[in-house]
């Protein structure tokens, strides 16, 4: 389902290694993060963004994004390289207040062969600023991420 996706480059810094010289399990998170903000986040004058960007950010907002839940499946090392990994996003599902996130990592675009380096999945809800109690998702969130909503995420190793 390729044509659901939103293709997310970032770029890995050489401090994102572990003294195994890969990306460290924690490290993928934070790259997960970079790309969820970017994806989601209403840019600000002069930035790109894709059209899925469509959050406002901060408490002022009288919104926010949770985590509920992460899920990664680490499938191979992510070495150091120059180019930026290909973070490949989706939607698995579009509830009331919440939506889960799909992303598969590989390395970067035109290395042949592109290397499936891991599957995460994430459940991000939708609060109140002041409550913290779940709001529904916007008109304009489900217009901007429907078309994004594909097959949720398979781990194979459970």
């Amino acid at each position: 389902m390729t044509d659901t996706r939103i293709h997310v480059p970032i770029h890995l810094r050489w401090g994102d290694l572990d003294a195994f010289n890969h990306v460290n399990n924690a490290t993928m998170l934070k790259l997960l993060e970079e790309a969820r903000i970017r994806v989601f986040w209403t840019p600000e004058a002069g930035e790109h963004a894709p059209d899925t960007a469509v959050m406002d950010a901060g408490f002022a907002a009288g919104e926010l994004s949770l985590i509920a839940r992460q899920e990664i499946e680490y499938l191979a090392p992510v070495p150091y390289r120059r180019e930026p990994l290909d973070v490949q996003m989706w939607f698995g599902r579009l509830g009331g207040s919440s939506v889960e996130i799909c992303y598969e990592v590989f390395s970067p675009l035109g290395v042949i062969p592109q290397t499936l380096y891991a599957r995460a999945a994430s459940t991000l809800v939708m609060v109140d600023a002041e409550t913290f109690r779940p709001v529904r998702l916007s008109p304009r969130m489900r217009a901007a991420w429907q078309p994004y909503v594909g097959a949720p995420l398979t781990f194979t190793r459970r």
